[in-house]
Formats: C-alpha cells, sequence, structure tokens
C-alpha cells in the first residue's frame, strides 16, 4: 500500500473557509516549538500561540499544502508569520468553538503499551493580532482524541 499525504493541510484550508463563509473569526492554535514556525516569540505561552487568521487581521495571506503565511500587527508592529502547516494543532471559530483539534503523527500510530504523556490545554491568546478580541476568545477543545458531535 503506497503512502498518502497528510490529510491535515486539506482540512485546515476546508475549516478556515467555513468559519469564514460562516461570518465567524478563525483562531489557530500554533506548536511555537517547532522549529520552521515563525511567530512573534514574546506572545508565545507554554510552547503554544494562538492567532487571528481572518481576513481582516491578516495581509497577504496565503496557504498551501506545506505552510500558512501572512503579515500582521502585534503591539501595533507588523509581522511577517510563517507556520508549517503541521505546526498548526487546532482551527476554531472565536465566537463559538467551532472548529477542530488535529491530530499530530505521533497520535496516528498505533498506540504503545504505555500511558501516553498528558497534552496541556492550548494557551490564551495573549497579545494576539486582535488584542480585543482575546477577552472574548475561547479555548479551543483539549487535545484528544478526536470526536465528532452531530449538531443540528
Amino acid at each position: 500500500m503506497s503512502t498518502m499525504t497528510p490529510n491535515q493541510p486539506y482540512l485546515l484550508r476546508a475549516f478556515y473557509d467555513w468559519i469564514c463563509d460562516n461570518q465567524m473569526t478563525p483562531y489557530i492554535v500554533v506548536d511555537a516549538t517547532n522549529e520552521l514556525v515563525d511567530v512573534p516569540q514574546e506572545f508565545v505561552k507554554d510552547g503554544q500561540i494562538v492567532l487571528n487568521v481572518s481576513p481582516s487581521a491578516c495581509a497577504n495571506f496565503n496557504m498551501d499544502l506545506e505552510f500558512l503565511s501572512f503579515q500582521a500587527r502585534f503591539g501595533g508592529q507588523p509581522r511577517n508569520i510563517s507556520i508549517p502547516c503541521q505546526a498548526i494543532m487546532a482551527i476554531y471559530a472565536r465566537e463559538n468553538g467551532a472548529g477542530t483539534v488535529f491530530a499530530v503523527e505521533e497520535d496516528m500510530a498505533p498506540e504503545p503499551e504505555t500511558q501516553a504523556p498528558e497534552v496541556s490545554e492550548p494557551s490564551r491568546p495573549s497579545g494576539d493580532i486582535n488584542d480585543a478580541d482575546a477577552d472574548s476568545a475561547p479555548v479551543p477543545p483539549k487535545k484528544g482524541k478526536p470526536n465528532l458531535k452531530v449538531i443540528k
């Protein structure tokens, strides 16, 4: 059986479009410990950063199968942001928390007999792109085994 490419970049794009199409604000949770992540380190908390990636908050937004890149303001200063797709841990709508948490490659492998270490909950935005949004931003669901919830 041949190896397939990761589905995470495709799902990331789909969730981003879905959140924007519903006039909500997409936020991403990024693993800032990934060596290819280029984000303002002064806003990283517990190895993670939460970013508002709405069209109104980003300039020169580009998302392909390998990287997400854009320009945004942090504390009034323009910054270039570059994030490999595999470093994006979750995407969700700020207004209602709808979105998904992505499984990392190790999570997709067969589980060993030993207990896996617990992963901390993604940190809340601290001085992210839109400081006014930080207080009302929901925390995305805890990382763990994916589950589906039917919403009618």
